[in-house]
């Protein structure tokens, strides 16, 4: 038996999250089918971050136990023929037989997007939150350092919220942009933690985003993150705009 890790993306606009549920379909329930198909026997896998509804994915990571003798790369040619097009394993690979995505330390970087421009444009319209408002770009940069570091994020967090404890540590934000040809902006909120809470990353981009507008002003961050109130912070930005990069494992965690 060898434990097979997988890097996969995904455009989540047609699943109702990663997690498996009954009469609905998920990333892990097509995975779970495809697998099982391969192996002739029922697979479950065990998923490194369990993204929401209409959230995509550049590389989450999924790891399962094969008694195959098929070397680790060769699983992804084997199973992307079995998958839907909007979902494609990347790269797979041996890791140790101990290795558990959601037991280690890692690094995850979440990416949301923002189309800002008077009128929507259709190839955004599942990849990025339309926002016809103007920002004010250098505001949302000054913000966004006050997010750096190893905070409680109650106030960044749904409340109903099953997490043990609220306090992240955050290690990057960074707000990037670029013009678009036929006028407007997008706007990218890119944050690197050792893990999020429920919503933490949307509601971090709703809160830049009224920072943006100037309902918020960028030194009111510091407070609100110790108010630990979520009436605090803004609102909780739609989840076609958020995707999740990539996340980062020790070598040492994963290699034979």
């Amino acid at each position: 038996m060898k434990r097979i890790l997988l890097r996969v993306s995904y455009d989540g606009s047609n699943y109702h999250g990663w997690q498996e549920q009954p009469n609905a379909t998920t990333i892990e329930g097509e995975l779970n089918k495809a697998i099982s198909d391969l192996l002739q026997e029922e697979i479950h896998v065990i998923g490194a971050s369990r993204t929401d509804a209409g959230v995509h994915a550049y590389g989450n990571v999924a790891v399962f136990d094969s008694p195959l003798k098929m070397p680790g790369e060769k699983y992804s040619y084997a199973l992307n023929p079995r998958l839907p097009d909007d979902i494609v394993i990347q790269e797979s690979m041996e890791c140790k037989a101990d290795f558990h995505p959601r037991k280690c330390d890692c690094r995850k970087t979440y990416e949301y997007t923002v189309l800002a421009r008077n009128i929507p444009l259709p190839e955004y319209r599942n990849t990025a939150y339309f926002f016809y408002r103007n920002l004010d770009v250098a505001a949302m940069k000054k913000a966004a350092i006050y997010f750096k570091g190893r905070h409680d994020f109650k106030a960044f967090c749904s409340a109903h919220t099953s997490a043990k404890t609220t306090i992240r540590t955050v290690y990057n934000v960074e707000i990037l942009e670029e013009k678009i040809k036929i006028g407007g902006r997008i706007v990218k909120i890119r944050v690197t933690g050792n893990g999020f809470l429920y919503n933490m990353v949307r509601i971090i981009a709703g809160t830049l985003l009224q920072v943006g507008i100037g309902a918020i002003p960028a030194e009111d961050i510091p407070k609100i993150i110790m108010s630990k109130e979520r009436e605090n912070a803004g609102p909780t930005a739609p989840p076609q705009g958020l995707k999740l990069l990539e996340i980062k494992f020790p070598p040492k965690e994963i290699a034979l």
